[in-house]
């Protein structure tokens, strides 16, 4: 089998530990491999049977490899991706910077693959939360066009980093000793509580989150005519996000259809048996490849609509899985020249 340079930028956050892992778990042929950071520069991380060193980074550090995994936040990727891209490293990127652009494909293998085939050598990976809601309406738009969508997240903190997921660990155990928790990385308390505040407001008094997956949707999906309104809240939970998804589509389908169109579609399982207490949770996600759909019942207020319970892996799928697999997609599709 053909191998490749890889080089993973955010080699020791939460996105870059997994990505670590998925990798060795799904053979990725790997030739040589760098590991870009920062404040982790000098550490030695075992990789499979080999010991690779942080590398800070530099403009050259993308030369001679294929494939870059970022995830090291916005503002780094801004300053080396086109660095990278122009030496010829494809650069798949975790963070918000190039979600949006016209030239920048943003990919979920399952919904839009498709659209990998007009990158400059810059691909978006898209936010967490929008890349579980997506792969099921993918089907459903599909089959019923999909006029209207409103969202509910309650969103873990693993999405904010590993510090965030040490302040939940830390206010828990502070809380149940008696204590009073120490607060650093959320505006407020988020043991025991539940925030109505992801990421920065806009002038709109929605936050950038909610914002992100009102266009992320309508671009992965192609279709701009889609009504969203999103609520993000991050509760004091470590992984995975869970969604209520309310939609209203052009055509009439039943309950019965969804949960029947769902059935064995790539990278969805369906766990919808309320009466027997079996949905998706956000403990069983963990850790898991698949978005977890359920709770799929007609919304009753309206004459065509459907509500959902959609919980996935955010770390796993919302990030580091999806960009892996947009590397094999490239590979799969002889679009990686070394």
């Amino acid at each position: 089998m053909k191998k490749y340079n890889l080089v993973i930028l955010g080699a020791t956050g939460a996105v870059g530990i997994e990505f670590r892992k998925i990798l060795l778990e799904r053979n990725f042929p790997i030739n040589n491999v760098r590991f870009l950071g920062s404040s982790s520069v000098g550490k030695i991380i075992e990789f499979g049977d080999r010991k690779i060193e942080v590398e800070p980074v530099t403009d050259d550090s993308f030369k001679g490899y294929d494939i870059a995994l970022f995830s090291a936040g916005g503002e780094i990727s801004k300053k080396v991706a086109r660095k990278a891209a122009d030496s010829g490293c494809i650069v798949i990127d975790n963070s918000s910077a190039w979600r949006m652009e016209k030239d920048i494909p943003l990919i979920v293998p399952e919904v839009n693959p498709q659209d990998v085939n007009w990158h400059n050598g810059i691909i978006a990976n898209p936010n967490c939360s929008t890349i579980q809601m997506v792969l099921p309406l993918k089907h459903i738009h599909d089959a019923a066009r999909i006029k209207r969508i409103v969202v509910s997240t309650y969103q873990a903190v693993s999405g904010t980093g590993i510090n965030a997921i040490d302040e939940l660990t830390i206010q828990t155990k502070k809380i149940l000793e008696g204590g009073k928790a120490s607060i650093e990385v959320y505006p407020h308390q988020i043991a025991f509580n539940a925030l109505p505040s992801i990421d920065v407001f806009l002038s709109n008094g929605y936050s950038k989150e909610e914002m992100k997956m009102v266009n992320e949707t309508k671009k992965i999906l192609g279709d701009d005519s889609i009504q969203i309104t999103a609520t993000a809240v991050r509760i004091p939970v470590f992984y995975s996000h869970s969604e209520s998804v309310n939609i209203e589509t052009e055509i009439k389908i039943t309950s019965g259809d969804v949960k029947e169109l769902l059935h064995n579609k790539e990278g969805i399982t369906v766990v919808d048996d309320p009466s027997s207490h079996l949905y998706p949770l956000a403990i069983n996600a963990q850790g898991k490849d698949n978005v977890f759909v359920g709770r799929i019942r007609d919304d009753e207020s309206i004459p065509k609509g459907i509500n959902m319970w959609i919980v996935s892996d955010n770390i796993r799928k919302g990030a580091a899985l999806n960009t892996i697999q947009i590397a094999e997609l490239l590979i799969s599709k002889n679009m990686i020249m070394n």
